[in-house]
């Protein structure tokens, strides 16, 4: 091990300490004879008792603790970890358990893990950025903490999403941890009770707004250019309004793409996909319904019509196969109270609350980014059943207690005949003699595979044929087994594969589009093979 680093200090760094896998030699070297018990271990054996450590623990959010103490710690042994038990541990590095992460960030606060910009730094973005350890950041995760997954406004309370996200990034693409910064845009929080909260870390003031918000954003997005101008920023759970306006002001501007809004779309386009293998319906003639109407939503019925049209389906075509349902009923033409996303798909039609809408329109498929649970009750289970042999029901709400409905209300509800997907994981499921295994639509599948095209091309923008072609790609790496489970997805055991076809898919269509800055290699595959971050020692 080439360090100039000795004793503990070789302890003390995360990407350095081995712990008690250093071997004799490299505790002579190191200096660290004494500083360690007698015993060389293997990584293998570590990790056995990091587990069984980990399972002793009495609920999720100590386990979040234990691994991120562990991240802080052993950063190799920890993504060891996360890649061979990434079933047990991505629903505690991410959701669900984030979300209460997220919920007690200052509370549970140890160590600082990313960069944070607060209004008192504008016009000194640039100059605190050379704070930041690291000079070749590739994947930048940013975030106002204005929509944390279901759970609303945390201000800088969010910043466990950047962290968890970037964390699937190494582990499920291979994109090494030194080169990840996660960012957190902390512009205050309208939550009262976090702002009457003494330990609350966060800029302790009202969100600011309008002009002055998007001068911060704007600062913060050149700097980044300017300081890492071979990175992807990865916008997260910003409020609708503000996550369409920025995708919309930088996506030809800068290496960037929004996951709320395009990710969720892959990943969903990806499972309806997939469901229509079950359900022996040819995509093109299926009919969508949306419960919720907000950037989730319209992001996945957006890449859907230019899905459509790749079916051969005109523009007004495709859009009259999706329909949506907000908190005021059916989103229709006549309606004055619409967003301007929801207007492409306001069509001309008598009004109708969700039940009713159910029955006029008579969807294939019913696909929930509400944030609010319960919203699939019985009734509406039933009303799908009754228009479907098998209704297609995705609740993709996150954390799992905001799912619309649970994996064994969809199933008990539909008498076992449901094709059900969620965004957060749901155990397997037993209805009669069948054995469901319910598929989870979570953006890991896609978001990483794509940064690691994007940044292994260094390309020059993140186009929405990108999207299309990381959706097929997933769909294709479903299998017959996974099917006949009734799962839509493949199982996050492989999800380290699925990135790498991702990403050498999209890589290769840079290279034809001509975003790519830099020189295509001999061997695509193998390139990006040997770029990947891997953690054994």
């Amino acid at each position: 091990m080439k360090t100039d680093k000795r004793n503990f200090a070789v302890l003390h760094d995360d990407q350095l300490n081995k712990s008690v896998a250093f071997s004799r030699e490299e505790r002579e070297e190191l200096g660290l004879r004494g500083l360690l018990p007698y015993t060389v271990s293997s990584q293998a054996l570590q990790m056995k008792r990091l587990m069984e450590n980990l399972r002793r623990k009495e609920s999720d959010i100590e386990r979040y603790i234990q691994l991120s103490s562990l991240q802080n710690r052993n950063e190799r042994l920890f993504y060891r970890a996360v890649i061979d038990n990434i079933e047990e541990i991505m629903p505690l590095i991410y959701t669900p358990t984030v979300g209460q992460a997220c919920r007690e960030f200052s509370q549970i606060f140890r160590k600082a893990n990313g960069f944070f910009i607060s209004p008192e730094d504008k016009g000194e973005i640039r100059k605190i950025l050379d704070n930041w350890p690291h000079e070749d950041v590739r994947v930048i995760v940013v975030t106002d903490g204005e929509r944390i997954l279901g759970l609303g406004d945390l201000g800088a309370n969010g910043m466990g999403i950047p962290i968890g996200k970037l964390a699937l990034y190494s582990a499920c693409a291979g994109i090494h941890p030194r080169q990840c910064m996660p960012v957190m845009l902390d512009v205050g929080t309208n939550n009262e009770e976090i702002l009457n909260d003494i330990l609350y870390l966060g800029y302790p003031h009202k969100r600011i707004k309008g002009q002055a918000y998007l001068e911060l954003v704007d600062e913060f997005i050149m700097a980044i250019q300017d300081k890492y101008p071979k990175a992807l920023i990865q916008f997260e759970d910003f409020l609708t309004p503000n996550a369409y306006a920025l995708l919309r002001k930088y996506k030809h501007r800068a290496l960037c793409f929004n996951d709320d809004i395009q990710g969720t779309a892959a990943v969903t386009l990806a499972g309806v996909y997939a469901s229509s293998r079950i359900t022996k319906k040819a995509f093109s003639k299926l009919k969508i319904m949306f419960l919720g109407a907000g950037s989730a939503a319209t992001g996945i019925a957006d890449l859907m019509v230019r899905a459509f049209e790749a079916e051969g389906l005109s523009n007004q075509e495709a859009k009259e196969r999706l329909w949506f349902v907000d908190i005021n009923g059916l989103v229709v033409a006549e309606r004055t109270d619409l967003m301007e996303h929801n207007l492409p798909y306001a069509h001309h039609h008598e009004a109708a609350n969700f039940l009713e809408a159910i029955d006029k329109i008579k969807p294939d498929i019913l696909i929930g980014a509400t944030g609010s649970p319960g919203t699939f009750t019985k009734d509406v289970i039933e009303r799908m059943s009754s228009h479907n042999q098998r209704p297609v029901i995705f609740a993709l709400s996150n954390p799992t207690s905001r799912a619309e409905c649970t994996a064994e209300e969809a199933y008990k509800w539909s008498r076992g005949r449901a094709v059900f997907a969620s965004g957060s994981p749901f155990e397997k499921v037993t209805y009669g003699n069948f054995h469901f295994k319910p598929g989870q639509g979570n953006n890991a599948y896609i978001f990483p595979g794509i940064g690691l095209g994007a940044i292994h091309t260094e390309a020059s923008m993140i186009n929405e044929e990108t999207f299309l072609i990381a959706a097929r790609t997933l769909a294709d790496q479903v299998s017959d087994d996974d099917i006949a489970n009734g799962a839509v997805y493949p199982p996050l055991t492989k999800i380290r594969n699925i990135s790498l076809e991702i990403a050498v898919n999209v890589a290769q269509a840079n290279y034809d589009n001509g975003l790519a800055r830099n020189e295509k290699p001999e061997d695509l595959r193998q390139s990006i093979i040997d770029y990947m971050f891997d953690p054994t020692y």
